[in-house]
């Protein structure tokens, strides 16, 4: 026979243990988000609207945090003004982008990024160099970094990338970097370009978008793609925490409108940064575009390759229309002569 103060007593410790389960699990739960905190108090060189009357910094350096940093070449310098990011870890150092510029005197960003590695000579911490997409405006600076002691670039070409990263069913799956004490998790997001990663920091919580998702014009190459990408983001975003989401550009002011394309000067510019929210509402966003040009949510999309192919259709018929105008006036010419 069963004693049914034994069950109770039973019973009893079975709870207690769940809440003590529960309890570190919480506990747990807490420790893992909390991120450690950085700062956003920057203001990001505007340019210039007459650059050669007024010399701008080639690149400018952001500290989020003892251990991160946010660069930016300088918009009198290459109007990309490309955002990269250096994130420190105890065993590594891993760069996110190049930028556009690639002589060194123009902008020394090897020396810059070299320099703010602890540690010297022999003992300086190795670092990784990877790249958002293989835009040249991205990676334009990998010369400054190969060869160099305890520096490896990684391949900005389809092939490489997944081969260094292991992806196996490109685009789906996730990698991880490991900077020692420090996780960098990278997820596949083509559709902005075939290559395109984008890189979410366990240890700050910060994103980093580069065109996928910015301020400004998302350029998007194949829609599909794109909407799949932000739909894989936002499930994985959906229960991490997200301090901030950093992209590659900035393209707009603070009331929202876009510089014009090529602009060197940014007045009143807007903050870098986007939020958690912003990613989840991606792919709504994102699945309103019209495959050539539309705006939503402040964002403005368009197809550049298409869009230069309808450019080029409307030149084509005017210059047929031209000539046509041209071949009938010289025709009524004749006429006119004739009789």
């Amino acid at each position: 026979m069963i004693d049914p103060r034994a069950v109770s007593q039973g019973g009893g410790k079975l709870r207690r243990a769940g809440l003590l389960a529960f309890s570190l699990l919480m506990v747990c739960s807490v420790a893992r988000a909390e991120l450690a905190p950085g700062s956003m108090s920057v203001q990001w060189n505007p340019g210039a609207a007459n650059c050669a009357a007024s010399p701008q910094p080639p690149l400018q350096v952001h500290q989020y945090n003892p251990s991160t940093f946010i660069l930016r070449e300088g918009l009198c310098t290459t109007f990309e003004a490309p955002f990269m990011y250096l994130l420190i870890g105890s065993t590594k150092a891993l760069l996110v982008d190049t930028g556009d510029v690639a002589d060194p005197k123009r902008v020394p960003l090897a020396r810059t990024v070299l320099g703010l590695l602890p540690g010297e000579g022999s003992l300086k911490l190795p670092l990784l160099v990877v790249h958002t997409h293989r835009h040249l405006d991205h990676r334009a600076g990998d010369p400054q970094f190969v060869g160099l002691p305890d520096v490896t670039v990684v391949g900005y070409d389809l092939e490489s990338v997944q081969k260094y990263f292991g992806f196996k069913d490109w685009p789906d799956g996730i990698a991880q970097i490991d900077l020692g004490s420090r996780t960098v998790d990278v997820l596949p997001t083509p559709g902005h370009n075939p290559t395109d990663l984008s890189f979410y920091d366990r240890d700050t919580g910060l994103f980093l978008s580069g065109d996928f998702l910015l301020p400004g014009r998302l350029l998007i190459e194949d829609t599909d793609a794109d909407v799949a990408s932000a739909r894989r983001v936002a499930s994985f975003v959906r229960e991490r925490p997200v301090s901030y989401v950093l992209g590659g550009h900035i393209e707009q002011n603070r009331a929202g409108e876009t510089f014009p394309w090529e602009s060197r000067y940014h007045p009143q510019e807007r903050a870098l940064q986007l939020s958690k929210e912003d990613l989840l509402a991606l792919p709504a966003i994102l699945s309103t575009f019209n495959g050539l040009y539309s705006t939503e949510a402040g964002y403005t999309m368009l197809n550049p390759t298409r869009e230069l192919f309808v450019m080029g259709a409307a030149v084509l018929v005017v210059l047929i229309a031209i000539v046509f105008w041209i071949v009938r006036y010289f025709r009524r010419r004749q006429r006119a002569a004739v009789s």
